[in-house]
């Protein structure tokens, strides 16, 4: 403990979710310890180099009442070459973690898994729910996938209460990859091809992610020990109307034009962006009436979070 304030080690904590939880977390009054792979000058870091199967978390546990566990491999430049790296560090890193988190005494367990466990598209189907048989794809996906199920049997044999939270794409001030990627797009006023898109996909503003990990931690369940939550803002919305939102949060006209998704889709697999269809084209639909059921709201509407994101401001 430091003085009456509860301890939270948070991994991950310099990256872009972690740079929304920290503050989050301090605001609810916890003491925040955050996990750095190098010092950077401020009291409230302990370096752990990296996070592997035999990582020795003794130091970094110590005193501590809660884990967010924000820190896992994204991508990897050559993917088929990266099976045992996404293994160290999403999988069998996390383990190592939550089992050195249940034997120090640690009270509760929150890990940031993915939507990608469910795989990568809802089209034709009804939107995911927690109790979906998982059919996770890529090796990030899977990684993710077999953390979870180590988890679930963690959680049978230890005190700790564990959540596991799925969310689809994070957007905010500071997000890379897609979403980075179409901002700079639609500012930059590049026409792109998806006005013919009929789809529905979730998105999760960053603040919006930081105040469902807070909340759980304020509010664990005392009926069970392992629980997983399906998390997304309030609209779930198409393609065409995402970019369009886009623009007009940075203040521009959204330049769309049709191209028919099978010849769209055709297009982008000939250059080798399979995952662009996936995350652009397809349907990602979510059930997250049970988040809302823990009486959960998100903090910011799509509309908002978009504008956050495309300012200057932080978390």
């Amino acid at each position: 403990m430091s003085g009456s304030k509860p301890v939270v080690l948070v991994t991950g904590a310099g990256g872009f979710i972690g740079r929304y939880v920290v503050p989050a977390l301090a605001r609810q009054a916890w003491s925040v310890r955050r996990a750095v792979r190098r010092r950077e000058g401020n009291d409230d870091e302990v370096v752990v180099e990296s996070i592997g199967p035999e990582t020795d978390w003794k130091a970094a546990l110590e005193g501590v009442d809660a884990v967010v566990h924000l820190a896992a491999r994204v991508q990897h430049n050559r993917e088929e070459h990266a099976v045992q790296l996404y293994r160290n560090v999403n999988s069998s890193g996390t383990l190592q973690l939550a089992r050195s988190a249940a034997s120090a005494g640690v009270r509760q367990f929150v890990f940031v898994s993915t939507v990608h466990v469910h795989g990568r598209s809802s089209e034709g189907r009804a939107p995911f729910c927690e109790d979906d048989i998982l059919t996770p794809r890529g090796l990030y996906g899977m990684s993710k996938a077999a953390a979870e199920a180590g988890l679930r049997t963690l959680a049978r044999d230890s005190d700790m209460k564990i959540s596991v939270i799925r969310p689809p794409l994070v957007y905010g001030a500071g997000a890379k990859g897609s979403f980075a990627l179409l901002a700079r797009a639609v500012d930059l006023g590049v026409p792109l091809p998806f006005a013919a898109i009929r789809n529905r996909r979730a998105f999760l503003a960053v603040q919006n992610l930081a105040s469902f990990i807070v909340q759980r931690l304020a509010h664990p369940d005392p009926a069970s020990n392992f629980e997983i939550f399906l998390v997304a803002d309030k609209e779930q919305v198409s393609t065409p109307e995402f970019i369009g939102r886009l623009a007009r949060a940075c203040g521009k006209s959204p330049r769309l034009f049709g191209v028919p998704p099978r010849l769209l889709g055709w297009l982008l697999g000939a250059i080798g962006q399979q995952d662009a269809y996936d995350s652009l084209i397809g349907s990602l639909e979510l059930d997250v009436s049970k988040a809302m059921s823990t009486g959960w709201r998100p903090e910011v509407s799509l509309d908002e979070g978009l504008r956050l994101a495309l300012s200057a401001q932080d978390a």
